[in-house]
């Protein structure tokens, strides 16, 4: 594997990490404010 065809692997590794870590993050502060729980269960 070249140098280049190592960083686009790494740069998708990282895009694709940080747009499910961003989704996560959305949902909880949604439900943070509407006062749900995160993973739809009821603790209570």
């Amino acid at each position: 594997m070249t140098r280049k065809q190592k960083r686009l692997f790494m740069l998708g590794i990282l895009i694709i990490t940080g747009a499910i870590l961003g989704r996560l993050a959305f949902r909880a502060g949604l439900n943070f404010l509407l006062g749900g729980t995160l993973f739809g269960g009821n603790f209570l």
